[in-house]
């Protein structure tokens, strides 16, 4: 008997990654043992190329890093703790709120704690979702599900292929963005009423070049202290209760 993931969301093993697969569950990444050409690990990765699921071939030496069983296999996945919602889904829970949208965007956002505390205050905030990226972002794992602290009950996550992509649709629908960046405007002295998308970037780089020029406003934070800059998490939290603030006046 294979055993099988020791954390909720790492699933190890040929059998089990299969079966993962075949139940329909969400893969967010796949770790391939670099040049493993056998029959049953071919029929893994044509299962994964199906979906949206990242393929990663990597050497035995990282496998057994990323391993708590010590029986991979040369196959371990990563299952998201809980199910993605589309877009869609976010524009409906506005409509049936009957407020403007309100959604945050996530640029790359790599650590799952910052993830889990950021869909925690969208949730608080009233945001209607939390979009995040498929490439270089971490996903819905079991320590965003603990960070959250439940708001993944209640705020819908989508991932997408294309964040500029997503932008443009949702533009077409009436919303408008702003993102955190030092070089931007003082919040304070920013319209954030009506339909609007919230971009926070990556921890270290920032909001990516083209994901910038897609914005409409740039908004930045009035910092006082020594240090040029704040946790992801924070800056979220910051922008989004001045986006709740002005829509409260």
């Amino acid at each position: 008997m294979e055993e099988v993931q020791v954390n909720e969301t790492k699933i190890e093993g040929r059998n089990a990654v299969m079966e993962a697969f075949r139940s329909g569950k969400t893969i967010d990444k796949l770790f391939v043992l670099d040049g493993c050409q056998d029959g049953p690990v071919r029929s893994i990765v044509r299962e994964a190329k199906k979906g949206d699921t990242i393929v990663n071939f990597v050497s035995k030496e990282r496998l057994d890093q990323l391993s708590e069983t010590g029986k991979h296999q040369g196959v371990i996945a990563m299952a998201a703790a809980y199910e993605y919602s589309e877009v869609s889904d976010m524009l409906k829970l506005a409509e049936e709120r009957g407020e403007a949208p309100f959604l945050v965007l996530l640029d790359g956002i790599e650590d799952p704690h910052n993830l889990g505390a950021i869909i925690r205050t969208a949730n608080q905030a009233g945001a209607h979702g939390v979009i995040i990226t498929k490439h270089r972002a971490v996903g819905l794992t079991a320590v965003v599900a603990r960070t959250s602290a439940g708001a993944l009950n209640y705020t819908p996550v989508a991932k997408v292929t294309n964040l500029t992509q997503t932008m443009k649709e949702l533009k077409e629908k009436g919303l408008w963005f702003v993102c955190a960046d030092m070089d931007g405007t003082v919040m304070y002295k920013q319209n954030l009423t009506g339909p609007i998308g919230l971009v926070i970037g990556n921890e270290g780089e920032g909001v990516s070049r083209l994901v910038k020029e897609n914005c409409d406003f740039v908004a930045s934070i009035p910092m006082k202290g020594q240090i040029d800059s704040l946790n992801a998490s924070v800056a979220a939290g910051i922008l989004c209760y001045e986006i709740v603030r002005q829509r409260l006046n």
